[in-house]
């Protein structure tokens, strides 16, 4: 398999299809690199090199015991950049992968990054607090994690129907995308999946939002009730300089799936924009 080893050498397993401008697409919890497979045949043929990967612990990347913080996370993308040798590269975030994009930004102070996107990303940060009064109560969290604890596989099963809106009108995905999609959350390690849910619950991404310093696109739905957009999409549009910000009317969560089509279009465009 491609794989790619990291700082602490964990192996990340790594797809590398097309040719061109390379666009580096960074997937969602508690998915893997598959879970892009629309956009990214469609970006490779519409001339772009596409890089995805399996987040550590997740698909086929190994499963260490520890590592889930946004700072390893984000070192592990710099990793990748380095190792591929990626230069004038788009890093587009789905969901959590919206977190490495922000902390590599700061963490890493964008190198060879041309352009950043943020898709029904958790960023700028999602736990309720007393100065964030529109994030997710801690409680959901929590819940999350006793759920998984409990009954990992049932507990996403049932996940992935407000994931993709299921029942919404403009939401919902087949029977067999939604199984797929439970597929590959069955591949990851239980531990990461736990420890994910705190890092993307807990992580304040604010400070990371002013090291944004090259054009970047924020898409959300405005009917997500996984990353709700008053607290993300909204934020992060507002808080990064220059943000074009589009919003999905009635759209849910998983964008990539849902609206795959408006999306895939909305990237190309600010691509060749």
């Amino acid at each position: 398999m491609p794989m790619i080893e990291t700082r602490d050498g964990t192996r990340l397993y790594v797809n590398d299809w097309g040719q061109g401008q390379p666009v580096v697409l960074i997937h969602g919890w508690p998915l893997n690199a598959d879970s892009w497979e629309y956009q990214s045949v469609k970006l490779a043929e519409a001339g772009y090199r596409v890089v995805s990967y399996d987040r550590r612990g997740f698909g086929r990347s190994d499963q260490p015991f520890a590592g889930y913080d946004y700072d390893t996370l984000s070192d592990d993308l710099a990793d990748v950049i380095a190792a591929l040798d990626l230069k004038d590269a788009v890093i587009a975030g789905f969901s959590m992968g919206g977190g490495e994009v922000s902390r590599y930004m700061s963490r890493h102070a964008g190198k060879n990054v041309a352009k950043a996107m943020l898709i029904s990303s958790v960023a700028p940060y999602m736990e309720k607090t007393d100065d964030n009064p529109e994030g997710v109560d801690a409680s959901v969290f929590s819940d999350m994690k006793a759920g998984l604890r409990d009954d990992r596989q049932g507990f996403l099963q049932a996940f992935f129907k407000d994931f993709t809106g299921e029942g919404t009108d403009k939401g919902g995905v087949s029977d067999a995308a939604r199984h797929w999609m439970w597929g590959m959350a069955m591949m990851g390690s239980p531990k990461a999946t736990i420890d994910c849910v705190t890092a993307f619950g807990t992580t304040d991404f604010r400070p990371d939002m002013a090291h944004f310093k090259v054009p970047t696109l924020v898409v959300h739905g405005d009917a997500d009730k996984i990353v709700p957009i008053e607290g993300a999409g909204a934020k992060a549009a507002k808080m990064i300089s220059g943000a074009s910000y589009k919003v999905y009317d009635g759209a849910p969560h998983a964008l990539t799936a849902t609206h795959k089509d408006q999306l895939v279009d909305d990237m190309l465009a600010f691509l060749k924009g």
